[in-house]
């Protein structure tokens, strides 16, 4: 397989992990020579989500799309996301009787539960539907593909992620203000009701808390929380001199499928604290590198005697190289089966 076209509806200017999971799975496929374009909403004109105006959606229509989807000429369709774009691809290519895999990156039905009445069998029943109608759906973890298998979704593929060693890494020093009391618990990520923060800053603890992070949440936690000290966004070199100041990372989501952001915490030689739930349970598990307890402000403390070179070696068993091959096995596989089928 020589091109593939990945369609997302997250994109710039998200800083998420699905975001960079994708770039990075684009760079490594293409030093093996595979060309990999992308189809996103950076292609159309958009209108901010209502409530979450960092996410764009595009104000395309389907023969926009396939327009699109037909000039890239690449030889595989990967969906990235279940949005406007996502849709309008899987609706193309499934009238074209033509191959692609998925890609479940979020707990969606948990994600809209946390912010409407919407009961989790109708989101998990629309879900199956998209994601059982192509010839793959790449999971990140075990716990989601037993989770996923359990609820009728079928040929589900194992797509783990990877982390950048060379620019996560332990430094010397903290880019935190001085006057910060020891020890810090850290969160990174998007600041959004669905990541469950106020768990972590609720709980009692010595010293300080931190959050590093951009989202519609932002504002009304700051005012909540003035004792807590909010970082916004933070990119490169800077975001891992961020997590590689902190003494713990405290990572109280409920709903992520897997948590690129524990990779890059303990690739920078801090441990993990986290409720003993899915990505937690896969990435740090019996590692020995966290901490996973129903109890977060126990596990946190419990963190603090873990050795930060232990917690960088538990990282580097996760590569992006590794990753790539992966996801391009995936699609090489799902692509021969449903030609071999039409052939048949």
């Amino acid at each position: 397989m020589s091109s593939i076209l990945i369609v997302t509806d997250a994109w710039h200017p998200q800083i998420n992990g699905v975001v960079r999971s994708l770039e990075r799975t684009a760079e490594e496929l293409q030093k093996i020579g595979v060309r990999v374009e992308f189809l996103s909403p950076a292609d159309f004109r958009t209108l901010p989500c209502p409530t979450y105006p960092e996410i764009r959606l595009s104000l395309a229509y389907k023969g926009m799309v396939r327009r699109r989807i037909d000039a890239h000429g690449c030889d595989h369709l990967h969906i990235a996301t279940e949005g406007p774009l996502g849709l309008m691809a899987a609706s193309i290519a499934r009238k074209r009787n033509e191959p692609f895999t998925t890609s479940y990156h979020t707990r969606f039905p948990e994600y809209v539960s946390a912010r409407l009445p919407i009961p989790l069998s109708w989101s998990y029943g629309w879900l199956r539907r998209f994601h059982n109608s192509g010839q793959g759906c790449m999971v990140a973890t075990r716990s989601l593909e037993e989770d996923l298998h359990a609820r009728g979704f079928t040929n589900l593929q194992r797509w783990s992620r990877g982390v950048d060693e060379k620019l996560f890494h332990p430094v010397a020093g903290s880019v935190l203000p001085a006057d910060l009391p020891r020890p810090i618990f850290m969160n990174v990520g998007r600041v959004a009701v669905e990541k469950n923060i106020e768990a972590f800053l609720e709980l009692d603890l010595p010293g300080s808390k931190v959050v590093v992070g951009d989202g519609p949440q932002l504002e009304s936690l700051k005012r909540k929380y003035p004792d807590v000290h909010f970082t916004g966004a933070k990119v490169g070199e800077d975001l891992a001199a961020h997590y590689a100041s902190a003494d713990v990372f405290v990572f109280p989501s409920l709903t992520d499928t897997f948590g690129n952001v524990l990779l890059e915490a303990l690739a920078c030689g801090v441990p993990v604290a986290a409720f003993p739930v899915m990505g937690p349970l896969d990435v740090i598990g019996e590692t020995g590198a966290g901490v996973l307890s129903e109890n977060l402000g126990e596990a946190a403390l419990a963190a603090l005697d873990i050795p930060a070179d232990h917690c960088r070696q538990v990282a580097l068993n996760y590569t992006w190289a590794a990753s790539a091959r992966q996801f391009l096995e995936n699609a090489e596989a799902a692509h021969s089966a449903r030609m071999s089928a039409k052939v048949a």
